[in-house]
């Protein structure tokens, strides 16, 4: 039976994807392994959901798998108190936009943007 689970996106850089989701996006850090220098794995909470980061050099020797980051046709999505302000300062902070703030038709305002490796991460608020 299934207790829990986690998206896991893999990164070619797993620095500039920890600075992304720790720093710009402001999730918290709650797991790193190993805990001293280069991390192959790091998780974050989002509210009720994780989101791990695992290099991709940790998938190959783990794994025996070849990740291609950022080409899976999938999305991130984390919702927020305030999507225009969010977006802006996740702009503001180096993040490729894709497209702004719109109001999606269904009581939602919704963004999105890329993180470091090109996977898309969804904004959303309600209006």
């Amino acid at each position: 039976m299934v207790t829990s689970g986690l998206v896991n996106l893999y990164t070619k850089d797993i620095d500039a994807g920890v600075r992304f989701y720790r720093d710009v996006l402001g999730l918290r850090e709650t797991f790193r392994t190993p805990r001293e220098g280069v991390p192959d794995h790091v998780e974050f909470a989002a509210g009720g959901f994780t989101i791990g980061l695992g290099s991709v050099a940790a998938a190959r020797r783990v794994h025996g798998v070849e990740p291609v980051p950022g080409a899976p046709a999938m999305a991130v999505v984390l919702w927020t108190d305030d999507v225009d302000a969010t977006f802006s300062a996740v702009v503001a902070a180096g993040a490729p936009a894709v497209r702004g703030p719109r109001d999606a038709g269904n009581g939602n305002r919704t963004a999105l943007v890329r993180d470091p490796d090109g996977n898309l991460v969804e904004l959303v608020s309600k209006v």
